[in-house]
């Protein structure tokens, strides 16, 4: 059994990142001690690293919510379902990266046609840009 400063130790993360996760009811201690302190075990540890990783590639909250449920259930799913449920996420964060790209590709234009010299803003072509042109990001 862990104390909870063991457990994050072992894990490189803070003890209040472990209390994070529990407080989602991600994570829960294997038990208390005699003194009340939160004592883990080894699934714990297993469970957490499971955590860390899901979160180190994008899944959310509620999604890593999600993956646990099917981690204790695995009889009750298939790998397809697990490739699904990853494969949706990875849409998500394609579709954003596309969205980042086209707010990159915007910016970009909008510092490109700004001289950035220290006459008076009145005619700054960055101002301009976004008062009159509709399409300033989808160009």
């Amino acid at each position: 059994m862990y104390k909870i400063g063991d457990i994050a130790k072992q894990l490189g993360i803070s003890a209040d990142t472990l209390r994070y996760y529990e407080q989602h009811n991600l994570l829960q201690p294997a038990g208390r001690s005699v003194s009340g302190y939160r004592l883990y075990d080894e699934h714990n540890l297993q469970e957490m690293h499971f955590i860390l990783q899901a979160k180190q590639v994008g899944f959310t909250l509620a999604e890593i919510a999600q993956l646990l449920s099917i981690r204790v259930d695995s009889s009750q799913y298939s790998c397809g379902d697990v490739k699904s449920y990853t494969s949706e996420k990875l849409q998500q964060v394609e579709s954003k990266i596309a969205e980042l790209t086209s707010i990159q590709k915007g910016l970009q234009r909008l510092v490109n046609s700004c001289c950035g010299g220290s006459e008076k803003a009145e005619h700054c072509s960055i101002l301009s840009s976004l008062e009159n042109d509709k399409n300033v990001v989808t160009r």
